[in-house]
């Protein structure tokens, strides 16, 4: 959720509708990633404790691996489906018609939810991870769309305004959302995140007259004879899953593990796959083989971040619930607040660093683009020792202070904002020219491959109750982030002349 602020004081064009200072259709879109991060966090705040509860208090009684298994993989899919939703909005229907569409299916998985069945519960799930994949894939690019001309003095500043519609939404989301489906009821909560939702769908749709008319573009529209060889494929897969989950559940023999390990093996098998096919083609220049290759070194030490970072809603949450004394200063509060605290530092910090960053440059001191890597994920590694001692702390039945978590959301924040600016600038650099539009999506793939390893050690049984759980992965980030330190004299060449 991290952002780059920055503040920008050029004029609109005489005679236009502004948002301060922006095109007003800027606040339309503002206002749907708002409301959509509202019910995407709010929902998420709630899915591990929901998934864990007894039946008795409402809950499906979990265990808490599977339960953080499920939480895993869900996000996962998430990321991963960005790419075909990117798809969707360059060749069949245009950024602004497949954001709505993607709202409406995530409003529809929300309510889904809502609905007191298991069965349900999951294909809500499904119905989530795919409006999302579509949304997240357009809605930025439609904000892009506002600025016809790349120069655009107010383009960056139009970008930071939007992220912090992330920000505002991830804040509220489990402050409300959060306690009304822990003290009140579940399924309350998660029909909040389908009206949120609701909400960004209608302020999207009452906006779409203001938006730029080339988000109805589709830009490279699919052929007849592919799209018919697509229907093909789709509908091959689509009979051989059912076929064989239908067997599967004749048989008596399903579970929902028959649809985790295909889905967190995907989530390994696809990033894989789709960097080693950048690396071998031989369309790419000898510059762009070795950017390739430095980016794979970026690329697996930002799955170790995403992989622990995403931890926020899984194996935090439920230390949080389990684990931590919700009171401060007299003050008692759901476990489900915890997750507001990341957007409400990044608020905070965000214009420090960008303030930090360009004093730092004046005086010939800002850190390398490698250095700052290097440091984001070794202060992700770091936040885990903290949880290691948290848990020691936590020994028998003792719960401790909520500052212990206060203070590793407080330095996985930082690491945040040291890494995601720098991987997103990263990634559009280093990208070769073939796959220039898809390496953001690529980037993501980062995020599904950290939080597939992680669903993979969740289903294999590792104690995410231990502080062997946390001290090894803070160690692997430690030691990532000091690797990237050390051979940042061998990295560096290889990126090109990209700095």
């Amino acid at each position: 959720m991290a952002s780059s602020l920055t503040k920008d004081s050029s004029a609109p064009p005489r005679g236009e509708k502004t948002f301060l200072g922006h095109p007003v259709g800027l606040a339309y879109l503002f206002l749907t990633e708002m409301w959509e991060r509202y019910s995407f966090y709010g929902m998420r705040a709630l899915l591990v404790l929901y998934l864990s509860a007894a039946v008795v208090d409402g809950g499906l009684g979990l265990n808490v691996a599977t339960a953080t298994a499920i939480y895993s993989v869900y996000n996962a899919l998430v990321y991963l489906l960005a790419l075909p939703g990117g798809w969707l909005g360059d060749r069949v229907w245009g950024p602004r018609k497949t954001t709505a569409v993607g709202a409406a299916v995530i409003m529809a998985g929300h309510f889904t939810l809502a609905l007191p069945w298991a069965g349900s519960f999951y294909l809500g799930l499904g119905l989530i991870a795919a409006g999302s994949g579509l949304l997240k894939a357009n809605i930025s690019t439609m904000v892009g769309h506002l600025y016809p001309d790349k120069n655009d003095p107010r383009r960056d500043g139009g970008f930071s305004v939007f992220y912090m519609a992330i920000n505002l939404g991830a804040f509220a989301a489990p402050l409300t959302i959060g306690t009304v489906g822990q003290t009140v009821n579940w399924h309350l909560g998660f029909a909040m995140a389908g009206v949120g939702m609701a909400l960004g769908l209608m302020c999207f749709l009452f906006g779409t007259r203001h938006l730029s008319a080339e988000s109805d573009v589709v830009p490279a529209p699919v052929s007849a004879a592919e799209k018919a060889a697509l229907w093909k494929k789709v509908a091959l897969w689509t009979g051989l899953a059912v076929v064989f989950y239908g067997a599967v559940a004749l048989g008596g023999l399903f579970t929902v593990n028959w649809m985790l390990w295909p889905l967190t093996i995907l989530g390994l098998a696809l990033p894989v796959w789709y960097l080693v096919k950048m690396k071998r083609d031989p369309d790419l220049t000898a510059t762009e083989q070795s950017r390739v290759s430095a980016y794979i070194w970026f690329f697996v030490v930002a799955a170790i971040f995403w992989g622990i970072y995403d931890q926020t809603g899984s194996t935090l949450t439920v230390f949080a619930s389990d684990n931590t004394a919700n009171t401060l200063w007299g003050f008692e509060f759901p476990s489900s607040w915890y997750q507001s605290l990341n957007p409400l530092y990044v608020m905070a910090l965000a214009p420090v660093f960008a303030w930090l960053w360009v004093a730092l440059n004046r005086r010939g001191k800002e850190p390398s683009t490698l250095t700052k890597f290097a440091n984001g994920v070794f202060l992700i590694g770091l936040s885990f020792f903290v949880m290691m001692l948290a848990q020691a702390a936590a020994s028998g039945d003792a719960k401790v202070t909520p500052l212990w978590l206060c203070g590793v959301y407080l330095i996985q924040t930082v690491g945040e904002l040291t890494l995601s600016p720098v991987g997103l600038s990263l990634t559009t650099k280093l990208a070769p020219e073939k796959y220039g539009s898809q390496m953001m999506g690529v980037w993501f793939l980062a995020v599904t491959a950290g939080d597939s390893v992680i669903a993979l050690l969740q289903l294999i049984g590792a104690p995410t109750d231990t502080g062997w759980w946390f001290a090894s992965q803070g160690a692997i980030a430690a030691l990532a982030g000091i690797a990237v330190f050390v051979f940042r004299k061998k990295v560096q060449p290889m990126m090109a002349g990209v700095h």
